[in-house]
């Protein structure tokens, strides 16, 4: 299972807000087969078992961004690939909180 963080900054857009162009990318992956994301303040998390797909969804998400007359987008793309098992989103998180205030007295 693959999963990636994908952060997109569109630049020189003349507002410090940039929802309205996240927002565009997001949903142009919407109907993207074979992959899953979900979003945060931060950034937004993919998920798929095809690598390629992780770059057709963070690709489609610059282009629409650029589509919309932003010239310049800085993209951050960080990615965990694991081969030994498949864990979704859900179980990674799932696993760090089975940790959380284990040692809280």
């Amino acid at each position: 299972m693959i999963h990636a963080e994908i952060s997109i900054y569109p630049i020189g857009t003349g507002d410090t807000s940039v929802s309205f162009y996240i927002a565009k990318g997001i949903e142009a992956i919407q109907n993207i087969k074979d992959i899953r994301y979900d979003i945060n303040s931060m950034g937004t998390i993919l998920e798929s078992d095809n690598i390629d797909k992780i770059y057709e969804a963070s690709k489609t998400m610059m282009n629409v961004i650029h589509n919309l007359g932003v010239n310049r987008v800085e993209v951050i793309l960080k990615i965990d690939s694991r081969n030994d098992k498949q864990v979704k989103m859900e179980g990674k998180l799932e696993s760090i909180k089975k940790h959380l205030n284990k040692n809280k007295i």
